[in-house]
């Protein structure tokens, strides 16, 4: 039974070995120990249920970059070893080999033996979602094939040997460049199939249009018969210029035709066909220009035949799906109130959670014997490999424990979720992380970091950064305020058309207040932060209110108009005020953090990656300057190496924490309750 405590119109919990975690050792977390942090990723169960594959990450701390190697571990926990560099690794049908891509090339290995893998395709571009046939026999993979330019012009006058400017870049489509991946080569993205053996790779899909909707893409799915492969995308000319929309297709294997098997128009995306091969599970939503709408989980006849949506009653973003090995329904996670878990959708759409708790069930795989290995993070725990029954799914086998050792020699902080009421009747979650040596006796600065997205949530798995506040004293807290996914469509969109705006802004606040009722929170040293729209978020609150110390906005939007034109998710920007700024300027105004520049008291700190292609790095510079102009306390912090975000390489993911907890410090008032000048 989980301890919890009612507290006038706001209640908390903790969840369970919490006691036993903080009362583990007396040594508190330091920014060093960041760099001890291990990740589990991308677990792969055999067919027969016996053997699991899984990436292991950890930070490389001489070249300051996270690298990935292929683990394998039997299905009890026991053996586990070192496979091979590489990543992406999955089963053959019979379960004898897997794939797995190394640099830009795919390998097939034996795991009968202990030989290296031996190079199936010999590319000069990128594969990516290899995926292998029903018979094991062909490997199916997506790759760019460029195009050259079309527009040439025959430049007089160059005398031989001479180095003369590179050619200009020419643009004529709308997204032409991508964050983190830059601007994008000419080309399409289309399907491609090597035999398993090696030899000769032959392109399925051609024409003036990508394989793969532009939202994101899960495995390539091939029809059981072999015969045909299921995409996502858009089949057309002009889907460079067609906000938001994506279909399924089935495309012929032998003569590379799309067939459209999904018309409804929407963003519909990961096909997955069931075993007998009569249906296609798959996830989204109909058009629509609203900001949010939870992706739900559809089936459809593989004709194209009744497509009906099985998860409207639950009304959450479904993902990881798999059909279940009798044709009854679908296995898929979700996310919900901060935790993830499986579900079962049943095809007369019947939905019924397979596991519950509070955690994060990830990247689910499912052998043919009835179990599934998943990612499993929860407060304590950053994440490692489990095994789980569907016959019995309450009992979590942990299979590894990559972070214990130096886990097992701090003392974390404590835990809580925490529910409270905001205006309009909403009702609002959050969590806070307590010092490890709280005493509700003292008072104690806040932070209140908010979350990206903005359809995005927090949630109940580790967080290094969250635990780190704690560490240096302050009360991290984190909320879901509305506009946040997990909460349902209608949640997630309460903030259409107007964000950021009193909705969130009151959500956040009331948070702030609901804490300060509890008496052990320094109400004059109260500080905010966040990234990406979390940055645009503290940006607005800065605009609104001086009850915060300092803040620290990172990558924001500061300004929707220039935003608009200068973002990478350009067509998202122009859509999500229902006008264009020259037909309506007075409400993208309104929605700039810009505008209450004026407003600004509170010393903030400004920071962005100088790559930033997603909120380009003039639109921190834009803030920088405004607050410089009004004389407002500011610095600009302009990270190196770094697309959107400051955390990507492992010393930028720390010197963002130093710098913000070192300017906190600095505008302290009354000589807050954090660490001293020298930052753990």
């Amino acid at each position: 039974m989980r301890p919890w405590w009612v507290i006038p119109g706001v209640w908390l919990w903790a969840p369970n070995g919490a006691a036993a975690q903080a009362a583990s050792s007396d040594t508190i977390l330091s920014i060093e120990q960041y760099l001890n942090l291990e990740q589990v990723t991308d677990p792969q169960i055999s067919p027969d249920g016996s053997t699991i594959l899984f990436t292991r990450r950890v930070i490389n701390r001489m070249e300051d970059r996270w690298e990935s190697s292929i683990h394998v571990i039997n299905a009890d926990g026991s053996k586990p070893r070192f496979l091979l560099k590489g990543s992406n690794a999955r089963w053959s049908p019979d379960g004898t080999r897997i794939l797995y891509t190394a640099g830009s090339q795919i390998f097939v290995r034996y795991m009968s033996g202990d030989g290296d893998g031996t190079q199936v395709t010999n590319l000069t571009g990128s594969p990516s979602n290899p995926s292998w046939s029903p018979d094991g026999k062909a490997i199916a993979f997506k790759m760019l094939v460029p195009k050259r330019q079309a527009w040439r012009i025959a430049l007089p006058g160059r005398p031989e040997g001479a180095r003369w400017t590179p050619e200009p870049r020419i643009i004529e489509k709308i997204n032409f460049r991508s964050d983190p991946a830059g601007f994008l080569p000419e080309g399409n993205t289309h399907l491609f199939i090597v035999p398993a053996e090696g030899g000769a790779v032959r392109q399925v899909t051609r024409g003036d249009w990508n394989v793969g909707s532009r939202t994101g893409t899960g495995e390539l799915s091939w029809m059981p018969d072999g015969r045909s492969i299921l995409i996502d995308g858009l089949a057309a000319p002009d889907a460079d210029t067609r906000y938001r929309e994506s279909y399924i297709y089935a495309v012929d294997v032998a003569t590379g035709h799309p067939r459209q098997i999904v018309t409804r128009k929407g963003a519909w995306r990961n096909p997955v066909s069931s075993p007998d091969g009569r249906s296609i599970a798959f996830v989204g939503s109909d058009w629509g220009l609203e900001s949010y709408h939870a992706a739900d989980l559809y089936v459809i006849g593989f004709d194209g035949s009744g497509m009906v949506n099985l998860s409207s009653s639950l009304d959450r973003d479904a993902g990881d799906l798999t059909w279940a090995r009798d044709n009854s329904g679908i296995y898929f996670g979700a996310d919900s109130h901060g935790a993830r878990n499986l579900f079962f959708a049943s095809v007369d759409g019947k939905v019924k959670a397979v596991t519950e708790g509070a955690h994060l069930l990830r990247d689910l795989s499912f052998s043919d014997t009835g179990t599934f290995a998943a990612v499993r993070s929860s407060a304590y725990e950053p994440g490692d490999l489990v095994r789980i029954s569907l016959a019995a799914p309450k009992q979590i086998a942990e299979l590894t424990h990559v972070n214990d050792a130096w886990l097992s020699r701090i003392k974390l902080g404590e835990q809580e979720e925490i529910w409270y009421p905001s205006t309009n009747g909403a009702r609002i979650q959050g969590w806070i992380v307590k010092p490890p040596s709280f005493d509700p006796r003292k008072k104690y600065p806040l932070i209140l970091d908010i979350h990206g997205g903005p359809h995005a949530n927090w949630n109940f798995g580790f967080n290094f950064r969250f635990q780190y506040w704690a560490a240096n004293n302050y009360i991290a807290f984190f909320p879901n305020h509305r506009g946040s996914s997990g909460y349902g469509s209608a949640f997630g969109n309460a903030i259409d058309s107007a964000h950021p705006g009193d909705i969130a802004f009151d959500d956040l606040m009331k948070g702030v207040d609901a804490l300060l009722t509890q008496g052990y929170v320094d109400p004059d040293n109260l500080y905010v932060l966040g990234g990406s729209d979390g940055g645009t978020l503290s940006a607005w609150v800065v605009g609104h209110t001086d009850r915060f110390a300092a803040a620290a906005c990172r990558y924001p939007i500061i300004n929707w108009i220039s935003f608009a034109g200068t973002s990478d998710i350009t067509q998202w920007a122009y859509h999500r005020l229902r006008s264009a700024p020259w037909e309506n300027p007075e409400k993208w105004l309104r929605n700039s953090p810009l505008m209450f520049a004026g407003n600004v008291k509170t010393p903030t700190i400004i920071m962005t990656g100088e790559l930033d292609l997603r909120t380009p790095i003039s639109q921190s510079e834009e803030f920088y300057q405004a607050l410089k102009e009004r004389n407002v306390p500011t610095a600009l912090v302009r990270f190196a190496n770094e697309h959107h975000g400051t955390t990507t390489m492992p010393s930028n993911f720390m010197r963002t924490q130093l710098y913000t907890l070192s300017w906190f410090q600095r505008w302290a008032r009354k000589g807050a309750g954090g660490s001293s000048s020298n930052l753990r």
